[in-house]
């Protein structure tokens, strides 16, 4: 009996020598990696005072700052808007020339300068005095003019700035940007914001899509598909082709759902006896049809589908059997559900 032959090892794969722009780029990535790391380690009571201002606003978070950083400004005004803290970005510039008209009584400042010495933000310093605002400042420079004057400051300073002259802002943006994510996010479980109404502030993209309610595509009404147990063959046929879903629910007296006749029915129905006209519908139904309520979220009932193998759930009052709703595989697919 000859030896089984060795297995052979799979070549070894040799790590190609990195060129020069993968190394520069790790190093960017290790710098700004750094730089949150860094304004993560400074953090402090400062940071829950700051999420206390932001909480009790009554009016909007009014983010401020120039250039790079007024580019951050418009991503954490954006972020707090869309998770329950209303927001909006002011450009400093235009705020000085007539735009701070926007800002109201209830509102706070949220300004954002690496130098904390930015012109066009000093110059909205008497104003938000005069209107006696709450400031909270992200600044590099705890020391500046706009960190002394700010009720709260957050230190955004970091180590290095991954330009190699130590110019761009790069790595102080990033670290800007981080901690406005933590604020927002903060604030969003404080407020016990939840799925619903985040589905409000989302009504569409994916993530509105993957938050609609099981309410919001149902049939129902006149376009729910209903007979009842003695229904003839001839009215059940009907009623599943009228209301264009293949399908009809099948309800008693009482108005419970007990069954559901659907297509794959038929054809068993036509199994079973030579002359399916004498079969009711209480005779073809599959019993205990599958069932969801309207607030539940239409990717649930997409996963109950796909369970079941099934291509239809009626929707049930709460704690009852009564329907008043149908939802389709179709129109999950059409909504983007699917």
């Amino acid at each position: 009996m000859p030896f089984p032959r060795k297995a052979r090892r799979p070549p070894r794969v040799r790590r190609a020598t990195e060129s020069q722009a993968v190394k520069q780029a790790r190093r960017v990535l290790a710098i700004e990696a750094a730089a949150i790391a860094a304004v993560s380690d400074r953090l402090d009571e400062r940071f829950d005072r700051a999420v206390d201002v932001l909480s009790a606003c009554t009016g909007r978070v009014i983010v401020t700052g120039m250039g790079k950083s007024g580019l951050i400004c418009r991503k954490i005004a954006a972020t707090l808007a869309s998770t329950g803290t209303p927001a909006s970005f002011l450009h400093a510039a235009e705020a000085v020339h007539g735009d701070f008209g926007v800002v109201g009584k209830h509102d706070v400042i949220l300004a954002l300068s690496h130098s904390g010495e930015t012109d066009e933000i000093l110059r909205l310093l008497p104003l938000i005095k005069r209107y006696n605002l709450p400031l909270i400042a992200l600044t590099g420079n705890a020391r500046s003019t706009l960190g002394r004057a700010a009720d709260v400051m957050l230190d955004t300073s970091v180590p290095d700035e991954a330009c190699p002259l130590g110019l761009a802002p790069t790595a102080s943006t990033t670290a800007a940007l981080a901690l406005g994510d933590a604020l927002a996010v903060t604030l969003f479980e404080r407020r016990g914001f939840t799925e619903e109404d985040f589905a409000v502030l989302h009504p569409g993209g994916s993530l509105g899509r993957r938050l609609l309610k099981v309410g919001d595509l149902m049939h129902g009404g006149e376009a729910l598909p209903l007979v009842q147990p003695a229904a003839p063959l001839a009215e059940t046929l009907v009623e599943m082709t009228t209301k264009r879903l293949g399908v009809t629910g099948v309800v008693d007296a009482d108005g419970a759902l007990v069954g559901i006749v659907t297509d794959g029915d038929l054809r068993r129905g036509l199994g079973r006896t030579t002359d399916i006209n004498r079969l009711g519908a209480g005779e073809l139904m599959t019993p205990d049809p599958k069932t969801i309520t309207a607030d539940a979220l239409a990717a649930r009932a997409l996963a109950e589908m796909e369970r079941y193998s099934i291509t239809s759930l009626f929707i049930v009052e709460p704690g009852t059997r009564r329907p008043v709703g149908i939802i389709h595989l179709h129109d999950l697919l059409k909504a983007g559900v699917a």
